[in-house]
């Protein structure tokens, strides 16, 4: 019996290297940071961020895949169906928490099929109006296609964009009733407008203030509750008429629902350490991005409160899923 005890205690003593060497997540398995967006747009750069971050604080092997296409939905979809162990994150905004309102096809539900893990970012919207358009106000876009609605039409860079709702306020707002146009993405709809085949687009301000430097594309007035620093001259909605009218697209990472809580909160603290890291702090703000810090029960209620949001203006539309 003795001797048994010993063979036992050899073995488990044996054993408790390799037990020990499969470690905390994560150990031996690349991670995948699923991008549902194009290359160079926010998204993807946050993404990589992540993936960066992922590699530098926790030695893992991170890759990010763009996965493109269906307005976020081949991406989002991906990560659904993925093994719930951490190896499969989701890097996107907010057009995953109301992807649902917007697309039929989307029969998901954000809060109980996915696991929020961190917000990182947020930037509020801006509108443009094409270079070839003599219109310097809003007041002015208003009364123009209140007077000719079939020479208005205004970009829509993807449904269920924090744009796309932005927009459907707009018109609701002022009455406008602009035609939209849907288009695959921010580049295409810029490029379009940029040749005066649209007039208008309502999009997130890293995207379209840099596009404004060679007059093709003249901002009109950002959707945020103060004027930006680094165009100061560009007034709020609220100052250009639209008292009330904010609106902001955000950033962040989710994954498959049953991922353990301990590796949902590891990736918050990362994103949480990554957001107040000065340097990273200066190169968002410099791209008109807003480093965001927050615990997940604050991104759960967050997220919540954007769903309620939206839900009630489409209702109010009258919106049916596309």
């Amino acid at each position: 019996m003795r001797r048994r005890e010993l063979t036992a205690m050899a073995l488990g003593l044996l054993a408790a290297p390799a037990v020990h060497a499969q470690g905390p997540w994560p150990q031996g398995r690349p991670i995948r940071v699923i991008c549902p967006w194009p290359p160079g747009a926010a998204n993807d750069m946050l993404a990589r961020l992540l993936a960066q971050r992922l590699q530098e604080k926790l030695g893992a092997t991170a890759v990010v895949e763009n996965r493109t296409g269906g307005a976020g939905l081949i991406g989002t979809n991906a990560v659904l169906q993925a093994a719930p162990d951490g190896y499969t994150l989701l890097g996107s905004a907010f057009n995953t928490a109301v992807m649902p309102l917007v697309l039929r096809g989307a029969t998901f539900d954000p809060q109980r099929d996915l696991e929020v893990m961190a917000r990182t970012a947020q930037a509020p919207l801006v509108m443009v109006i094409s270079g070839q358009r003599p219109q310097r106000t809003v007041a002015e876009v208003v009364a123009a296609a209140k007077a000719n609605p079939r020479d208005w039409g205004i970009a829509i860079s993807s449904l269920g964009s924090a744009g796309h709702l932005a927009t459907i306020e707009f018109n609701r707002r002022t009455g406008a009733n602009l035609d939209m146009v849907t288009y695959r993405g921010t580049q295409p709809a810029l490029t379009d407008l940029m040749g005066g085949n649209i007039q208008l687009l309502i999009d997130p301000s890293f995207a379209l203030l840099p596009a404004t430097a060679d007059g093709r594309v003249r901002a009109l007035a950002i959707a945020a509750p103060r004027r930006s620093s680094l165009a100061p001259d560009l007034p709020t909605m609220a100052e250009a008429g639209l008292p009330g009218y904010e609106f902001q697209s955000w950033y962040g990472v989710w994954a498959p629902k049953g991922t353990p809580n301990e590796i949902c909160e590891r990736v918050n603290g990362l994103m949480q350490e990554t957001m107040r890291d000065p340097a990273i702090v200066q190169r968002l703000t410099a791209q008109v991005l807003e480093p965001v810090t927050e615990s997940i029960a604050e991104t759960r209620r967050f997220i919540a409160a954007e769903i309620t949001r939206a839900s009630e203006l489409l209702r109010s539309v009258n919106y049916q899923p596309e």
